[in-house]
């Protein structure tokens, strides 16, 4: 995962797992509307990957 920049340049951590996603789903209500969508973007790129390595069937 490519992590973004943050406003003093330096990267941001993106969530590796789904419950740093979801935590990270917490921080909405403490960031700017025009921020949510660079969360929303890091919590999705998880659940892809975490679906597409999972070996799970579907019955």
């Amino acid at each position: 995962m490519t992590a973004e920049p943050t406003a003093d340049g330096t990267p941001e951590a993106e969530p590796a797992s789904i419950e740093e996603a979801e935590a990270l789903l917490g921080t909405l209500a403490d960031l700017d509307v025009a921020e949510h969508p660079r969360v929303f973007e890091a919590v999705h790129r998880v659940l892809r990957d975490q679906l597409a390595g999972s070996s799970g069937t579907r019955g």
